[in-house]
């Protein structure tokens, strides 16, 4: 009975609002300021939050997560569930009906065969798919009329919503997309960068890291939205100028990511012009730890690839030694005040799936060296910790930010402490959160010892999240250095464990294998050294209205209801 009433219950969609509009695209135009510039429209290509928040104006899933977490249908006429015939009753199977009527922006018909194709694309081997988590499990995709998918799973699915669900996995057209499957995937870049789609907005002009123009997309199915004629979204700057726009000079409307001190935002919302809003969902600010060997002396290609283990942070003693030295309170504190909490858990939310792991919380420089110190590690006449002839030292990088370079000057400092060596590097946040596999500076190639980020997962199912860190998933040449593993973690124990967490139906027993899973990853391995748990907050003009800013989904999913508040 709870699956059943937790089925029916995801078929509940949110009724919004009308926004207060005349018509289409009557009021002008509105703006919005991203300081991490997107590199794509193409979130299949980049697990990067601005790119898929970016292509979020144009592409669109079957259905969304609302800011409450529940499911909401987009393209789909309803939520499947046991009830309407949607899921079938041994679990193994979900069926989709798509909206009559629906249009592509260039005029042409949406059908089961775009999300066919999609699911092909996303699959196939060599395309190195960053959202393939969220194809986790699936044995088929067939369209059973033009307006009907049925999705078969390998085992019973007690949550089947992942697939098209969020705006990490969108319908692409099947018709601009089908010479770009494979390893094609990302020398497509007519498509990559102005896919046609279903949203609200469509692409005028992409200028890859720097800004993209869209307009009201004419052929969107409600003849009233959006509101806007056209949308400006900016790339490049910094957290604080984009806040500064929004909330001092008033040139922007919205700016996403405002990630800078309480005060900060504090003394800027008292100009009176925009407010910052937060929402909590599942974003954490954490350090993955390399596995792979990053070093230069390799060839290109072998850095960083699981063919060359790290030559000291595969020491457990040290990466548990890395974590102990990490006072998260006071990250907490300086960085985000009320909109954070100090964790130790890759996986915060939902309850159920939350392990009650508090060891972290307390900093333990003592613990730390006497660790090191029972694993060989002494320290040298200049403090530096070797054993073997290594030195205990890091390259430890991440984005440019002033909340993120407060924390490596603290963490750097703690780890001195204990006689660890650190050299800080920054990272222009386009580059490090982009698409570039020829670029040495992203996230997913990770040439450095340590990085740090924060990205998180949508609705209230983590199952795909968590499968992101299976062997397979580790990035590399192999699939154009879009794997989802970026710490390289491989074990053989956690991958069963993603195959069972597929097979369970009970909810209570889905909840405590997520728990282990997390465990494997933060305190047993120490690969993820998690910090903070953080909300979600971006800056809003008063002028501004039908904003719901949402942790669970693509922070604005709702684009389509925002209007121009008239004074």
């Amino acid at each position: 009975m709870k699956l059943r009433t937790l089925l029916m219950g995801a078929a509940a969609s949110l009724v919004l609002a009308p926004a207060a509009m005349a018509e289409r695209g009557a009021d002008g135009a509105v703006s919005i300021i991203m300081w991490q510039a997107p590199s794509t429209m193409n979130m299949y290509l980049s697990s990067g939050t601005k790119d898929i928040i970016a292509a979020s104006m144009v592409l669109e899933p079957l259905a969304s997560f609302t800011p409450e977490g529940t499911l909401t249908p987009r393209l789909a006429t309803e939520i499947p569930s046991l009830e309407n015939g949607g899921i079938a009753e041994d679990l193994t199977s979900v069926t989709w009906k798509l909206k009559e009527g629906i249009k592509w922006s260039d005029g042409t018909d949406l059908t089961a065969d775009d999300v066919v194709f999609t699911a092909n694309y996303c699959m196939d081997p060599k395309g190195g798919c960053a959202q393939l988590a969220k194809f986790e499990g699936i044995s088929a995709v067939e369209a059973v009329d033009p307006l009907t998918v049925k999705i078969t799973f390998t085992e019973p699915r007690p949550d089947p919503f992942s697939a098209f669900v969020g705006g990490q996995a969108p319908i692409l057209q099947k018709a601009q997309f089908e010479s770009c499957l494979g390893e094609a995937a990302p020398t497509c870049t007519e498509q990559n960068f102005n896919p046609i789609g279903t949203g609200p907005f469509k692409v005028v002009e992409f200028r890859t890291n720097d800004v993209i123009t869209f307009e009201a997309n004419q052929e969107y199915r409600d003849p009233a939205k959006p509101a806007f004629a056209t949308l400006t979204m900016k790339g490049g700057g910094d957290a604080a100028a984009a806040a500064r726009a929004v909330l001092e000079t008033g040139e922007f409307d919205y700016a996403w990511n405002t990630q800078l001190a309480p005060e900060v935002l504090a003394g800027m919302e008292a100009n009176g012009k925009g407010r910052v809003e937060a929402a909590f969902g599942s974003l954490v600010e954490r350090i993955h730890v390399n596995l792979t060997d990053p070093s230069p002396s390799l060839p290109e290609g072998e850095r960083s690839t699981t063919k060359h283990p790290h030559p000291f942070l595969t020491d457990l003693a040290v990466r548990k030694a890395l974590s102990m030295a990490i006072d998260r309170n006071l990250l907490t504190e300086i960085g985000y005040g009320p909109a954070g909490q100090p964790t130790c858990n890759l996986v915060p939310a939902p309850a159920a799936w939350a392990s009650d792991n508090t060891e972290c919380l307390t900093q333990d420089i003592e613990g730390a060296k006497a660790l090191l110190e029972e694993a060989g590690w002494v320290a040298g006449p200049d403090g530096v910790r070797t054993k073997d002839g290594m030195r205990l030292s890091l390259l430890y990088q991440t984005s440019v930010n002033a909340v993120r370079q407060d924390f490596q000057a603290l963490i750097k400092q703690w780890w001195s402490e204990i006689g660890v060596e650190t050299e800080l590097k920054t990272i222009d946040a386009s580059v490090f959160f982009g698409s570039d596999a020829g670029s040495p500076d992203t996230l997913q190639k990770f040439y450095a010892d340590v990085e740090m980020y924060a990205n998180n997962f949508e609705g209230n199912n983590p199952e795909p999240y968590l499968a992101k860190q299976t062997c397979d998933k580790a990035p590399g040449p192999e699939n154009q250095w879009q794997g989802e593993n970026t710490s390289r973690y491989c074990d053989p124990e956690y991958d069963k464990l993603v195959v069972e967490l597929g097979k369970t139906v009970d909810l209570a027993a889905r909840g405590e294998l997520g728990k282990r899973m997390n465990d494997m990853q933060t305190k047993d391995s120490h690969s993820v050294i998690p910090l903070v748990y953080r909300g979600t907050a971006s800056a809003v003009s008063n002028t501004l209205g039908g904003v719901m800013l949402n942790a669970w989904d693509t922070e604005i999913w709702n684009v389509a209801d925002w209007h121009r508040i008239k004074e």
